[in-house]
């Protein structure tokens, strides 16, 4: 099975916790991450000062945070394929943490 390979060449913050992406393929995703920020890695990024410190990695064209968050560009290309799945992932580790 072939998987296409996506990059991130772009994003644009455009509301709190929200950001326009555009990738390699001149596809845009508008991405409300909020739902999904839970856990070790992402539960900091509910801090708006640290999820606005977002860049793209030109080593691996995808979006990552100053505390070494990221996501894989294809998740992020294909979002709505995987976002139930992330907030599923989301609500068992803030269970978990309660």
């Amino acid at each position: 099975m072939k998987h296409a390979i996506h990059r991130v060449e772009s994003f644009e913050v455009v509301a709190p916790y929200t950001l326009r992406v555009t990738f390699d393929d001149k596809t845009q995703q508008l991405i409300n991450f909020q739902s999904v920020l839970a856990g070790e890695l992402f539960g900091p990024l509910r801090d708006l000062n640290l999820f606005n410190q977002v860049f793209v990695d030109p080593e691996v064209h995808t979006l990552v945070w100053p505390n070494g968050a990221d996501f894989d560009p294809a998740t992020l290309h294909d979002w709505s394929q995987h976002v139930e799945a992330l907030q599923a992932q989301a609500s068992y580790w803030t269970s978990v943490a309660a």
